[in-house]
């Protein structure tokens, strides 16, 4: 990088408080009324509705200028790609929603030509996830568990219907309320909430999300029937009901599910080594279960060694059915849970996409574009959606420049449903489980965020471990609500410990630095200045007093106390010599009270500052106690002879200031002033008066300071 050029400049002007701001930029004292922001919303016009439809529909934004020439063949050959991606991911999350496998595809397909039309990201690749199937799972498997589906108390033994129909319209009631959730924070513009999702909390998420996967699909590894837990600490309980029934596992499966691993790796180390001469990634997810599918019909592998396979695989589209209303109260935590994290996912790949190409993604209309996704897909019985990095990475490597990419490799799962679908019902399951153990090696790669994070940002290395253990002890919907709060907690417990300090003049210069610090910032004598790098609000206003108090050496509790007595010392003296002398006494308390009016604001103490400067530059507003706080700090500081004022106020801060009742006759704006600088300029020429020379050695150094140059 060239070295920076260094550049003077010279600005000359009067020391400006608030009051005078105001007068020179000429504040207006106009608001607009309610009723005209009614109806100039309600306003319509061809131009507003047209803008409205095209931002509600973005499809027909993008595709009138969809230029054939240079786009068709990347997103065809893109389309192709992914749409063969879909078949064996969808077949494995599929297991992981614990629907069967057919439903993996029909997730792969409605909702993806939802997405292509109401969508504004071009590159994201939206359908089948790895996290969301899990936690779709955690849901089907409560509510419609292994054991007494049909003669015990479980919902699907209410509804007298099998196992697989029951986790089936599970799936679909929690995606169909998911879906309204996110469409109903749309269309109110709560696209912000994502905001609330920081990235190592994501991070931290999906790991310890992918972690739960794995667990939950070592029982297809090992051809084993663990016990179905729930509630807290479920996945440890797991874990060890694995450890016990290990002895008993499927000699066979374990066979087929360490070949298909150690397959799929080499696969994916010789695209990663091909890369750049490859035009598309080899699929050898694809090729494994074409070639696992002839092993297993050849060899009869289900028959001969307990192999677990797929099974039925009915052709055909899924005809719509309206989702079972009565199981939304059961399931609306979860669906919250799979909104807020669908959500959030699929913002935050779209948005490096964005960023990457130049183009701007909405997040109310993704929050839309998601919603009717997953709302319609419940209706088809798929289960909740949102986008997979690995398809999204094939998706743009293959020259995919748009979301026609991704109608296409819909097109390519419905040729699948229509006519070869059946042909996979021999395919194992341990072979879809070992598709998703290689898959999600790149979640796994996320633990070494912790060492990165220990050198950069250690509050956020905390945040990203307390949600992976969270959402590893108490599961992926609870575990998510606790993370978020973790994650608040900490920011409260930031704004309640910030750095609080002093500070002092760059010599030569209007900037002022901690003291602390910097060895060139000099305190101004005279003058303490004081700044917190927090907001000033109820939750750390105390401790705001406090810092003051122990950062300018001034015990103003111990202070007031011995002025108090003074002054009770003298009235008691008083009363004693007006029992002596009533006329007398008449004469001293009007001799008093004129002394105490000449020395009004001045106090004696040489060893305390005249005047505290609090730079309200990093606050940005204030609640009634902040506005008290700083109205009790000028009080009692006046009280003992040291003046406060205010410096860097925000226009909305001081907004805050008038409507607390700070202000009044004798505390006017004039006690705020547009910079520090601008405040230390007027106290350092007041404190040059006849009476307060003793601040300064001499007049050289006062010149110094109030001109930034040295005097000449």
């Amino acid at each position: 990088m060239a070295e920076r050029r260094r550049v003077g400049y010279s600005v000359r002007r009067e020391v400006l408080d608030e009051l005078v701001v105001e007068e020179i930029a000429e504040k207006s004292e106009h608001e607009t009324a309610l009723s005209d922001k009614v109806r100039r919303s309600l306003r319509c016009s061809s131009s507003r509705l047209k803008s409205c439809f095209l931002s509600s529909v973005p499809v027909f934004s993008w595709l009138r200028r969809y230029s054939l020439r240079d786009w068709a063949a990347g997103d065809l050959v893109s389309g192709i790609s992914v749409g063969i991606m879909h078949l064996p991911q969808g077949m494995a999350y599929a297991l992981l929603a614990a629907v069967p496998p057919v439903y993996g595809l029909f997730s792969s397909f409605y909702p993806i030509l939802v997405y292509f039309v109401f969508g504004t990201s071009q590159h994201i690749s939206v359908g089948t996830y790895a996290v969301m199937s899990v936690m779709i799972g955690a849901v089907t498997e409560r509510l419609a568990p292994d054991s007494d589906c049909v003669n015990g108390t479980s919902w699907a033994a209410e509804a007298n219907v099998s196992c697989v129909e029951a986790r089936v319209k599970v799936a679909a009631a929690v995606t169909c309320l998911c879906g309204l959730f996110q469409l109903a924070l749309g269309l109110v513009r709560f696209g912000f909430v994502v905001t609330y999702l920081s990235e190592p909390l994501v991070r931290g998420y999906t790991t310890a999300a992918a972690i739960n996967v794995i667990v939950s699909q070592l029982k297809y590894t090992f051809g084993i029937q663990p016990q179905r837990f729930s509630g807290p600490f479920s996945l440890i309980y797991t874990v060890i009901d694995l450890c016990y029934l290990l002895p008993k596992a499927n000699i066979g499966t374990l066979v087929v599910s360490i070949v298909t691993i150690v397959l799929l790796i080499i696969a994916k180390e010789v695209n990663v080594l091909l890369v750049r001469k490859l035009p598309v990634p080899i699929p050898m997810e694809l090729i494994a279960i074409i070639i696992a599918t002839v092993i297993s019909s050849q060899f009869n592998l289900e028959a001969q060694y307990g192999v677990e396979v797929v099974g039925d695989i009915p052709t055909g589209l899924q005809r719509p059915v309206l989702p079972d209303v009565s199981l939304f109260g059961k399931v609306i935590g979860d669906a919250i849970a799979l909104a807020v994290v669908g959500y959030g996912i699929g913002i935050s790949l779209g948005r490096i996409f964005a960023l990457k190409y130049g183009y701007r993604v909405d997040s109310n209309q993704e929050l839309v574009a998601f919603g009717l996704s997953n709302a319609i897909g419940g209706v088809f019985q798929c289960f909740a959606i949102s986008c997979s990095m690995s398809r999204s990475l094939v998706q743009e490597s293959t020259g995919g420049k748009t979301q026609v990419a991704g109608a296409i490799s819909a097109m390519v799962i419905l040729v699948i449903l229509l006519k070869i679908g059946k042909l996979f019902e021999e395919l194992p399951k341990a072979v879809l489980a070992a598709i998703i153990y290689v898959n999600l090696h790149g979640m796994m790669k996320q633990f070494w965020d912790i060492p990165m994070l220990w050198r950069t940002n250690r509050v956020d290395m905390v945040v990203w471990i307390a949600t992976l253990i969270l959402t590893v002890l108490f599961n992926a919907d609870m575990g998510l609500v606790a993370s978020i709060a973790f994650s608040m907690l900490t920011v409260i417990f930031r704004t309640q410990l910030p750095q609080y300090s002093i500070l002092g003049q760059v010599q030569d210069t209007d900037i002022y630095k901690p003291i602390d610090s910097y060895k060139q910032a000099k305190q101004i004598p005279g003058l303490v200045i004081f700044r917190s790098s927090a907001t000033l609000y109820f939750a750390n206003a105390e401790m705001y007093s406090d810092a003051l108090e122990a950062k300018s050496g001034i015990d103003i509790t111990k202070i007031l106390s011995h002025k108090k007595k003074q002054d009770l010392k003298r009235l008691r003296k008083e009363k004693k010599e007006a029992k002596k002398a009533k006329k007398e006494a008449k004469k001293q308390a009007k001799k008093a009270r004129k002394e105490a009016k000449e020395n009004k604001g001045y106090y004696p103490d040489r060893t305390l500052p005249h005047h505290i400067i609090l730079d309200l530059s990093p606050v940005n507003f204030l609640d009634t106690v902040g506005v008290k706080t700083l109205r009790n700090i000028r009080k009692d500081y006046g009280e003992i002879g040291v003046e406060v004022v205010l410096a860097g106020c925000q226009p909305c801060v001081v907004e805050n200031l008038e409507r607390g009742g700070y202000f009044n006759e004798k505390v006017t704006k004039a006690c705020l002033f547009t910079t520090v600088h601008d405040a230390a300029l007027y106290l350092c020429i007041y404190l040059f008066s006849e009476n307060n020379k003793s601040f300064f050695g001499n007049y050289t150094d006062f010149l110094r300071i109030i001109t930034m140059n040295p005097a000449t």
